[in-house]
């Protein structure tokens, strides 16, 4: 584990980074992206992300987030949480997902076309196990919500 992960957990499970947090990490996230072409994520150096693009539910205009997300190395795939930073809600990029799970994400530099799918039932649970051991503060968010957290897996879409 890299150095400064724990504290890391430790800040991320916090009610002060669940009001501040949202503010400032996409940003940030989003900046360094576009200066670096799409290399680097500063949030990516404690755990990995990518930037989904997915067409807005209402607007059908593209839209950008920075995301956490679980590489699922064995497959291929990976795994979207929608925590919202443990607040209430589902975050919107889950809403823009649902209507339009054809998206594309940029991964270590590489964009790449990909689709989501929803995870539910037996499969959502076993996938929420592996979150929670690849970054156990999920759990604190989850605790502090009434809604499931949604899961998603995205993989490449066929002939990207």
């Amino acid at each position: 584990m890299p150095p400064g992960v724990k504290l890391m957990q430790k800040v991320s499970s916090s009610k002060l980074f669940m009001k501040v947090g949202p503010h400032f990490v996409p940003a940030m996230d989003r900046a360094v992206h576009k200066l670096t072409r799409g290399k680097v994520m500063l949030s990516a150096q404690m755990l990995p992300g990518v930037i989904l693009t997915v067409k807005g539910a209402k607007s059908g205009i593209p839209r950008r987030t920075p995301l956490a997300c679980m590489p699922e190395e064995d497959t291929g795939t990976w795994i979207l949480i929608g925590s919202n930073f443990g607040r209430p809600g589902h975050p919107v990029w889950t809403v823009n997902l649902l209507k339009n799970p054809e998206a594309e994400i940029s991964w270590k530099g590489t964009d790449i076309a990909v689709t989501a799918r929803l995870l539910e039932g037996d499969e959502r649970a076993a996938a929420w196990e592996k979150c929670l051991k690849f970054w156990p503060p999920y759990a604190t968010y989850q605790a502090r919500v009434d809604r499931e957290i949604r899961l998603f897996r995205i993989e490449r879409r066929t002939g990207s």
